[in-house]
């Protein structure tokens, strides 16, 4: 596209800006609603906030909510239940103290989605085909 052609930035900031800010209100406003002792995957918040394959876009904002923002970012947990942080780093510690606070097993790094999933997480769609609900 010739230079001319393209928008000026300052014509598409209000408007990126508008839909960044939606973005975050959404994936917040999914997370704040996951019950307590129940968690979900990174993908399941994307896709409920309307933002289908945006997994990273999840953690990237879980990651960047201020220490006491009130978000149970600790009930979101990567694909297949696995706790995303390293092992032995200070994050993964507080991930898995504050979900065996809320009853949730997660000491080996991995949490039971079918157990304590929420929503379309893991196998929820095997136990309501098989459960006869």
């Amino acid at each position: 596209m010739p230079k001319s052609a393209r928008p000026a930035l300052a014509a598409r900031a209000p408007a990126d800006v508008a839909e960044r800010a939606r973005r975050i209100a959404a994936i917040i406003g999914v997370v704040r609603k996951i019950p307590r002792g129940r968690v979900t995957t990174y993908g399941a918040v994307a896709a409920r906030a309307g933002l289908p394959r945006q997994a990273r876009l999840v953690g990237k904002v879980l990651s960047g909510l201020p220490p006491d923002s009130g978000v149970p970012w600790q009930r979101v947990v990567a694909a297949g239940g696995r706790i995303a942080f390293p092992a032995g780093s200070p994050a993964r510690g507080r991930q898995i103290s504050r979900l065996r606070a809320e009853g949730i097993d997660a000491a080996r790094g991995r949490v039971d989605l079918v157990r304590h999933g929420w929503g379309a997480a893991g196998g929820d769609l095997d136990q309501l085909l098989w459960s006869g609900e």
